[in-house]
């Protein structure tokens, strides 16, 4: 029986994919806008990008908290993927769970290392010969490279099986979790999950996800009025008012 995939604020079993977020967002957008433009990349040598993999502790796009005992699990257990050269991966999410080879994979994970509850890797592009010597695109390896030639910003998303369950209105993912790989998309969830060049441009493309607006707008108002609470009574000062209104 086929897997499905959960989407946004659904629980269960299913396929976690973090992509699929939207566009990305105004504030990060003009920070980053043509960062690494500089003409087109070197390919003479290796092609190394950085990139923020996971966050743990904190909620995604997607409505999803990744515990940190979860993840660190599973980041070990990828480390024996990268150290025996099978970290293959995907452009754009899939919808199953194995790893098409179809394509090729556009890179691998050489390292990963901690920077307090993010996750960031090491990533190598996988261009062919053919785009190094004459810029023919015949691999996803060699478009990723060719975005990037480019200065478009790309991001980078998990994608793993394992159940959902809401805790305290948050979707956190549990203990039979299993990560897959990170295929590069266009949109992630996890916030600041972007391909960079420079290790240490981790704070410019990092994003810390705020309330939503209309949260943020209605907090302390009278939805029904639109009027502002005013004042600093406690909450029994407001139950008496309330029952002189009501004349109890």
């Amino acid at each position: 029986m086929a897997i499905k995939i959960l989407k946004e604020n659904e629980e269960g079993f299913g396929i976690l994919v973090e992509g699929d977020a939207g566009s990305v967002s105004e504030s990060l957008q003009s920070q980053i806008i043509n960062e690494d433009f500089g003409g087109a990349i070197d390919l003479s040598g290796p092609i190394y990008y950085y990139a923020t993999l996971q966050k743990y502790g904190v909620e995604n796009r997607n409505g999803r908290v990744y515990p940190e005992d979860i993840l660190k699990r599973e980041v070990e257990r990828y480390r024996e993927v990268i150290a025996r050269n099978s970290s293959f991966h995907e452009l754009d999410h899939p919808q199953e769970s194995v790893i098409s080879l179809k394509g090729g994979s556009p890179h691998r994970i050489v390292d990963m290392f901690w920077k307090d509850n993010v996750l960031i890797g090491k990533l190598e592009i996988l261009v062919s010969e053919g785009f190094r010597r004459s810029g023919i695109i015949s691999c996803n390896g060699d478009l990723v490279a060719h975005y990037l030639g480019y200065g478009m910003t790309l991001g980078i998303s998990s994608r793993g099986v394992g159940s959902l369950k809401k805790i305290n209105g948050k979707n956190v993912v549990q203990d039979d979790f299993e990560l897959i790989c990170w295929d590069i998309v266009s949109s992630p969830s996890t916030p600041g999950s972007y391909l960079y060049k420079d290790a240490n441009d981790f704070n410019k493309y990092d994003e810390v996800l705020s309330q939503p607006k209309e949260i943020e707008e209605t907090k302390g108002v009278n939805r029904a009025t639109g009027e502002k609470y005013v004042g600093t009574d406690s909450k029994e000062d407001l139950v008496a008012k309330l029952n002189k209104f009501l004349k109890f």
